[in-house]
């Protein structure tokens, strides 16, 4: 069976085709700039790659072009479309609708549209890459939805509801999902399973690391509480993102600068994070050089990042009394030496002891455990794979629907 994992974004559709028969990745890529211009990026499992511009006017346009790529020309992995046996589907937002992966019918995408209010751009992206793979593959091949909130939605009330009037969660669902919800569930798999274990006998912290991060407790195979909330603007400082705040920080500065909601949205989002508070960028290799070369605010903004780090994982280990394991994943969580080293040199209290030495080679996609034979709680850095674990869904709900 050869699964198509496909993350519609905005403007952007990326994809892999992957054979389930080894789960190897026959192919993977991007259509981007789709409606502004257009740009394929393009390669393959055996290191063909290649890119080129052409105009995307909609995601159709796009799919078409991706349809194109797999099957003919210097990049085509397979022969005729009619190979790829259903399609996997990323859905940054199910609420408190879609608790697990479905088989895309009608009411799911009556679900996905009716939550396009939590999550405007990435919902509103994700149906239109339904309809467009729909109208390029037809209704006869099998699509599947899998939702980043979903693995959160076993969070109590006592984690996921806000401390506001209770007709905001009952008229607008104001509540706390999280995110990354793919990542946690794949890493905390992974990690029991390399511990020999099941993950129903335990305690994990799986922390994802990116321009966008996120921290998940989860209580013998349940989440019991994640760090992003109503949004991915929650939890702590990232690339462009605020984290957790005072909300009247919002409500002074829209005063004093006379900002509308969606202004101030944009400076939260975009203008926040490790760029506001060093004005250099949001990338942390270029913090990283400025750190090195004695910037204070590159300094700064590290510090920050690594003592909110710390403080998640401190409250989760109380939230669940103890952990077995911590989880390092994501762009700076798998190749973040010093991130790793920093945050676990200052939890030495609860009995984390790392080999600092691997640690520094632990990066590039390289899996392993960094904690020593003498540390009471296990560390690993265990990369994510988002597109398999979706294709893995894909190719469950299909086979069960047979």
């Amino acid at each position: 069976m050869k699964i198509l994992v496909i993350n519609a974004g905005s403007s952007s559709l990326k994809y892999q085709l992957i054979d389930m028969t080894d789960e190897s990745v026959l192919a993977k890529g991007n259509a981007e700039r789709i409606g502004v211009g257009g740009k394929i990026t393009h390669r393959t499992g055996d290191g063909r790659k290649f890119s080129y511009e052409i105009e995307l006017k909609n995601h159709t346009a796009a799919f078409k072009e991706v349809q194109k790529v797999l099957t003919t020309g210097e990049g085509a992995v397979i022969s005729d479309m009619s190979e790829i046996a259903a399609v996997g589907h990323r859905i940054v937002q199910g609420g408190a609708i879609f608790k697990k992966s479905e088989l895309v019918d009608q009411k799911v995408i009556d679900g996905i549209e009716s939550l396009i209010p939590l999550a405007p751009l990435h919902n509103k992206a994700h149906l239109e890459g339904i309809l467009a793979c729909r109208e390029v593959f037809g209704p006869e091949v099998p699509e599947v939805v899998v939702f980043d909130t979903s693995f959160h939605s076993t969070m109590p009330p006592k984690a996921y509801m806000f401390a506001i009037p209770r007709e905001y969660y009952e008229k607008y669902q104001v509540r706390r999902y999280g995110f990354h919800g793919t990542s946690h569930r794949y890493v905390s798999h992974r990690c029991a399973e390399i511990m020999g274990k099941d993950l129903k006998d335990l305690k994990l912290i799986t922390c994802h690391l990116g321009n966008g991060s996120s921290i998940t407790a989860i209580d013998h195979g349940k989440v019991v509480d994640t760090s992003m909330g109503l949004t991915p603007l929650d939890g702590f400082i990232m690339g462009t993102r605020s984290g957790s705040l005072d909300p009247s920080v919002v409500t002074f500065i829209m005063e004093k600068e006379n900002l509308t909601p969606q202004q101030m949205s944009d400076i939260l989002n975009k203008k926040s994070g490790m760029l506001g508070v060093t004005g250099i960028s949001s990338d942390n290799r270029d913090i990283e050089i400025a750190a090195e070369q004695g910037n204070e605010l590159a300094i700064l903004s590290q510090d920050m990042f690594f003592y909110q780090v710390r403080k998640f994982i401190g409250s989760y280990i109380a939230a669940m009394n103890g952990v077995d394991a911590i989880v390092f994943t994501g762009g700076l969580g798998e190749n973040g030496d010093l991130i790793r080293a920093d945050v676990c040199k200052n939890m030495s209290f609860f009995g984390v002891d790392i080999d600092y030495d691997f640690n520094k080679t632990c990066c590039r996609g390289k899996e392993g455990e960094l904690s020593t034979s003498n540390s009471k709680i296990k560390v690993y850095v265990i990369p994510t794979n988002e597109e398999l674990l979706i294709a893995r869904d894909t190719k469950a709900l299909v086979e069960q629907s047979v």
